[in-house]
């Protein structure tokens, strides 16, 4: 029988977390002082956006993820909490605020996301470059990991200019298995993702490739393994996985929550398949320990190169 049309529908109820899911909120002076930091020089960041659960990890230890070209998206992907809408114009300040942020945290190791920016004629493109040109003339020590969206329509131009400016790591997220893009990741295209990946190792072999996905989605265990090995064949370097967390009731439900267990045996069967560094716990995300990862890929390529 139908609810009487005067009567609200009610959202279905949301599904408790698991123990090993559940994380302290953020209190420490590190974290307030990063927050600061990032409100003084109007940066966005992609831990809050995005609702990142280690946020609070994070920040204490002054690592932050800058997010650029503004805070919002013209994309309304079913997973992501960053707002969709007609973004700004971009900030000029931008690049030099991102190198001054580095420089105030002391970071050794910095990754640099952003919107998806459909409006612009590059997709945002020239501002990454003009990041990473800031970032090597006021903190030329710092590495840098950039995380960008697939730039739809322009990725080859975009990709090239991005890559000739000399990231360390370029990072670009598949998200999910291909029969779920549709509804996840509706704006995109997989194949074109894995293109944009290869694409980098092409124009540049010596810069690391990352890519990561969510489970939980409700994808198959044997089309997570299928994606790993299209990653191996467009010769990425480092993958991560982690579990998917709805940030709203507007958002995607969670099928199932992984379980650590199963998180090891998808890592096992990825170092298997020939990645330099796999990362696949709950709560890894993306720039989830990314230092202390390059320095373990830095590790891992060069006792490859030695055998």
């Amino acid at each position: 029988m139908n609810a009487p049309a005067d009567l609200p529908v009610p959202n279905p109820p949301r599904v408790r977390k698991p123990d090993w899911i559940r994380v302290k909120a953020p209190t420490s002076e590190g974290y307030a002082e990063t927050r600061r930091l990032m409100r003084s020089l109007k940066l966005a960041t992609v831990c809050e956006e995005a609702a990142c659960p280690n946020i609070g990890e994070c920040w204490t230890k002054k690592h932050a993820t800058v997010m650029i070209l503004g805070d919002t998206c013209t994309r309304a992907c079913a997973f992501c909490n960053v707002k969709t809408g007609m973004p700004r114009a971009v900030d000029p300040f931008e690049p030099q605020n991102t190198a001054i942020a580095a420089a105030e945290l002391g970071l050794e190791h910095i990754v640099v996301t952003s919107v998806d920016r459909d409006d612009l004629p590059d997709g945002g493109a020239s501002q990454f470059v003009k990041v990473i040109e800031a970032l090597r003339r006021e903190t030329p020590k710092t590495t840098i990991e950039i995380l960008t969206p697939d730039f739809r329509n322009k990725s080859e131009e975009a990709v090239a200019r991005i890559v000739d400016a000399g990231p360390d790591v370029y990072n670009h997220n598949l998200e999910t298995v291909p029969r779920l893009y549709p509804t996840i990741r509706p704006g995109a295209r997989y194949y074109a993702s894995l293109r944009l990946l290869e694409s980098v190792k092409r124009r540049n072999p010596a810069i690391f490739t990352k890519s990561g996905v969510m489970v939980g989605l409700g994808e198959q265990r044997l089309e997570v393994h299928q994606v790993m090995d299209d990653m191996r064949s467009a010769d990425i370097d480092f993958l991560t996985m982690g579990q998917y967390l709805q940030p709203t009731p507007r958002h995607a439900t969670v099928e199932e929550f992984v379980t650590p267990d199963a998180f090891k045996a998808y890592g096992a069967i990825a170092r298997a398949k020939g990645f330099l560094l796999v990362a696949a716990s709950p709560l890894t995300r993306s720039s989830y320990h990314a230092g202390d990862d390059f320095k373990k890929m830095q590790a891992a390529r060069a006792e490859r190169l030695a055998r």
